[in-house]
């Protein structure tokens, strides 16, 4: 945690040993300070009840794909338990961090992982096929998984094991084709699964609008090289307005520094022609 620093993740400040009449040793963190979790503050809009603001959403989101934009292609680490719980958000400002690094891991093509990680009902489906050889792709499905709890106030995929999960996720989504299989694990690729037809997101989120919905089904793709990566889901159209923003929401947007990005770490992954097109969608003319 000492070696990440990007403004959406959470500060180490300093940490320290302490030891108990026990003898028990317990590691003490110091960290920055947010009034709650997103959890916390989605439980309030149930409560009231009321849906939370779309434009809060959309801030919260933007933020966490910025941090694992970065954590993803410079720090080339990957969290693994992407939650609700597991984000600290300031309901004053719209600041989101991410915080709770204790599955996270440096992704490596030649060294096994393992699959039973992440909480159940974020779990991407490559993890439920026990994949051993994923991507941070697994973080980016559990980040569509968030924003949809977000906009139906419930978890999408309320699963109560960790097979009831991929029976949750297969009544929305349809049964994985042979070739999204093989993608997942291909050492599932000749079980027979019943065949079921995919529900149109658009009626799971009837008071979305197509852009939002079209986003959520880019970030729940079966495939996880279907799926977009923290870049794509940065460039998506769906966050337009927050570029385009205006009156209050551009205070927002300006205060978070939502459109700032620093080239040596953000976007140090990007070929020259790679980083121009990308500007051109993250930054507008006004600012570049």
């Amino acid at each position: 945690m000492k070696l990440l620093k990007h403004p959406n993740i959470i500060d180490l400040k300093y940490y320290f040993y302490e030891k108990d009449s026990h003898g028990e040793v317990y590691l003490n963190l110091i960290l920055d300070y947010m009034p709650q979790s997103l959890y916390q503050r989605l439980r309030h809009f149930v409560h009231i009840p009321s849906a939370m603001p779309r434009l809060e959403i959309k801030c919260y989101m933007y933020q966490l794909f910025k941090s694992l934009n970065y954590l993803h292609n410079f720090a080339l680490v990957c969290h693994r338990d992407i939650k609700p719980q597991n984000l600290l958000v300031d309901p004053n400002t719209c600041a989101l961090k991410i915080c709770d690094f204790g599955s996270a891991k440096q992704l490596k093509p030649t060294e096994p992982n393992v699959s039973y990680i992440c909480s159940r009902y974020y779990r991407a489906p490559e993890l439920i096929f026990g994949a051993t050889h994923y991507s941070n792709q697994i973080d980016v499905w559990s980040s569509g998984c968030v924003m949809a709890e977000l906009l139906l106030g419930q978890p999408m995929f309320p699963g109560e094991s960790g097979i009831d999960q991929l029976v949750e996720i297969i009544k929305i989504l349809g049964t994985p084709s042979r070739q999204e299989i093989c993608a997942m694990n291909p050492n599932y690729m000749e079980h027979k699964f019943p065949q079921i037809k995919p529900i149109p997101l658009s009626r799971v989120f009837k008071k979305e609008d197509e852009q939002t919905v079209q986003f959520l089904a880019d970030t729940l793709k079966y495939d996880p090289m279907e799926r977009f990566n923290a870049l794509q889901c940065l460039c998506s159209s769906y966050f337009d307005e927050l570029r385009h923003a205006q009156g209050q929401l551009k205070q927002i947007v300006d205060s978070l520094q939502l459109l700032q990005f620093e080239y040596d770490t953000e976007l140090a992954h990007l070929t020259q022609d790679q980083l121009e097109a990308v500007r051109l969608k993250l930054q507008p003319t006004q600012i570049r």
